[in-house]
């Protein structure tokens, strides 16, 4: 199934606090709330932006450095972002974010700007700037990380299977 929606820009170096504040760490317990604060030390008006739309997060390079807050990707996932794209992804971000089913992509990202309209076809590694009608490469994913997606993060796939045996 294919995945539509505009494009939000940032640059190099996103942070996990600017991810999601740690102001906001303790306080809000509720992702959906938390949600409501994604991105809003990068750009204040974010989340009202994107209007409770699908869309995509797209960086540049280093995206998610930093600490290891697992807000970070839920706030996002919970925005309803279809997936981040950048040119690559601090680790630990990387593996928080596969974990709990949150697409992570890495590709040229040179290629898009703030306002493009993307389409994403994970099944078939494909990534389309519909704005500027051409296609982007992106870094195919590892099998395990597709099943994790495909489940809805690590929890939901042990609960399926009973373990982590990928049939890899």
């Amino acid at each position: 199934m294919n995945k539509v929606g505009k494009a939000f820009k940032f640059g190099n170096n996103i942070s996990t606090d600017l991810i999601i504040s740690g102001r906001y760490k303790f306080a809000i317990r509720d992702m959906k709330e938390l949600a409501k604060h994604v991105m809003e030390d990068a750009d204040p008006d974010f989340y009202r932006k994107i209007g409770g739309k699908p869309c995509f997060i797209v960086g540049g390079w280093n995206f998610g450095m930093g600490s290891s807050r697992e807000q970070a990707p839920w706030a996002i996932k919970e925005a309803k972002v279809h997936a981040v794209l950048a040119k690559n992804f601090a680790r630990i971000f990387y593996r928080n974010s596969f974990n709990i089913g949150l697409p992570l992509l890495e590709c040229n990202t040179d290629l898009i700007s703030d306002g493009d309209m993307l389409e994403l076809d994970l099944e078939h590694n494909f990534l389309k700037n519909q704005t500027k009608n051409i296609d982007i490469p992106i870094k195919p994913l590892h099998q395990v990380m597709k099943k994790l997606l495909k489940a809805g993060g690590i929890i939901k796939y042990l609960k399926k299977h009973g373990g982590l045996d990928f049939g890899t």
